[in-house]
């Protein structure tokens, strides 16, 4: 049987993911908090090699990094805990033998957090490079250069890093958005996921076939999270600075702002909680 760590484990998608995770692999929780579920818990902080040695009595097959300080966090949190701190569990895992990384990274790290974002093209491909003026989607964008340094000197590692869209409980928690003022995180706003289809790709990412390379993979759904059209809303943003044009494509009229077609290719996710849908039966998790 497998053995999957978590990171942040007693967080909102990583206490789903390790529930849901559990059912078919055995699964070790590490968290600062203790999680509130009947699995094993190594307390501590990821970044503290003192605290990952409390791993020694358990083989590592794959780990599903999702402990972070999120977003609004200072420059200097957001280095040491999302750079630093990653950079320390990779280098205990890989020195254990693990070779398969699944991090969760953020749509964040190509600059949306501030409002003079602009995309270079649309949809935003899934490396799209980091244009951050603020602390976390730089440090999340570093986060995945520190996973590319370490595949380059150990090319049998599998990393994906999920570019993770923003997170809500179910469809009936989030109201699509209509057109809205241009503010901070404003594309976030519209590119969100349900907590079910996160914990989803989550899992088909630490589940997918072992592939030594390292992939980047915008972890959003197909649609905008919007009642109005996609192309209305980029519009009133930013006018005629960027071609907006695909949203005039038919089909494309509700896409989303970011590409979501290789996370589809690559592990065959599509999110299944759209506006409009019925809310998901999140017992299940």
């Amino acid at each position: 049987m497998t053995t999957v760590l978590i990171t942040g484990a007693s967080g909102f998608v990583g206490k789903a993911l390790a529930v849901e995770m559990a059912r078919d692999h055995a699964v070790v929780c590490m968290s600062r908090s203790r999680p509130d579920v009947d699995l094993p818990w190594v307390p501590g902080d990821f970044g503290m090699l003192e605290d990952l040695r409390q791993l020694d009595l358990y083989p590592i097959d794959v780990v599903v990094h999702l402990g972070a300080v999120t977003g609004g966090c200072s420059e200097r949190d957001g280095i040491m805990i999302n750079v630093e701190g990653t950079r320390c569990l990779m280098r205990y895992l890989i020195d254990r033998g693990c070779r398969k990384f699944v991090m969760a990274s953020s749509i964040a790290a190509v600059g949306l957090q501030s409002s003079a974002f602009r995309p270079l093209q649309l949809p935003i491909p899934d490396e799209h490079p980091c244009l951050a003026r603020d602390g976390y989607g730089f440090s999340k964008y570093l986060m995945e250069e520190v996973t590319r340094y370490y595949q380059r000197q150990n090319d049998f590692l599998d990393v994906i890093n999920l570019r993770l869209s923003s997170v809500c409980t179910d469809v009936a928690s989030a109201a699509p958005a209509g057109v809205q003022p241009l503010g901070e995180w404003a594309l976030a706003g519209i590119t969100i996921m349900t907590l079910r289809d996160a914990v989803r790709a989550f899992r088909l990412a630490a589940e997918a076939a072992y592939c030594p390379g390292l992939r980047t993979i915008n972890a959003t759904g197909p649609n905008v999270w919007a009642s109005v059209p996609t192309g209305e809303i980029l519009r009133h943003w930013w006018g005629q600075e960027i071609d907006l044009s695909y949203y005039d494509e038919p089909g494309n009229t509700f896409a989303s702002a970011f590409d979501s077609r290789k996370i589809r290719t690559e592990l065959g996710f599509v999110a299944a909680d759209l506006p409009g849908t019925s809310p998901p039966n999140t017992k299940s998790l």
